[in-house]
């Protein structure tokens, strides 16, 4: 999962959102120097992540892109499944996809000076380009893809992402379709035992 699932899976806390969303560059015991609810966050989107690549169906999409990313499949599928979701919002979401981007925006914003520094270093990139709501379209998905490939040195494969992934739409959907009511489930379970566990 990427930003935008992680997001939409924090439930209604901003600070749990919050930590959810820049769990990425917070590694360790480094999540002590947050407050609890962003604890909280932060090991909601640990145990997401874990559960995500051990599940059948995310390991079946990999697979099916494994011969085009090889290391970085993983990768590419979790924003695969941000477009799926980005493009089927409605099916998850009673809020506009551009009115729940915009709240996003907005609580990092807010707490920008807490912010680790690799979020800081992307907020402004993801803000002025709208990179939550561009993963509903190719265009978006294009640009996102290229930058990251840039950033693994043209080694990743990931400037032809959204030919494999037109290539392969039908099968991925499906998984992704299968997939993400279960791990809506599992992330509101978890945060719910988290929370009571570290009270």
């Amino acid at each position: 999962m990427n930003f935008l699932a992680h997001a939409h899976l924090s439930g209604k806390n901003n600070d749990v959102l919050l930590g959810n969303f820049v769990a990425d560059a917070i590694k360790g015991k480094k999540l002590l120097d947050y407050r609890k609810e962003i604890q909280y966050g932060i090991l909601l989107h640990r145990q997401i992540d874990s559960f995500t690549d051990k599940h059948e169906f995310f390991k079946q999409s990999v697979d099916r892109v494994r011969k085009d990313f090889g290391r970085y499949s993983g990768i590419v599928m979790d924003i695969y499944y941000d477009h799926f979701l980005a493009l089927n919002w409605k099916e998850y979401d009673d809020r506009e996809l551009h009115v729940f981007a915009a709240y996003i925006y907005g609580i990092l914003t807010r707490n920008v000076f807490i912010l680790p520094n690799r979020t800081k270093m992307l907020l402004p990139f993801m803000i002025s380009q709208n990179w939550l709501t561009s993963y509903a379209n190719f265009d978006g998905l294009k640009h996102v893809f290229n930058g990251m490939d840039r950033r693994t040195g043209r080694v990743s494969g990931m400037d032809n992402a959204v030919s494999v992934l037109k290539q392969n739409y039908d099968e991925l959907f499906a998984d992704f379709k299968a997939y993400y009511p279960i791990l809506i489930e599992f992330s509101k379970n978890s945060l719910e035992k988290i929370i009571t566990n570290n009270i």
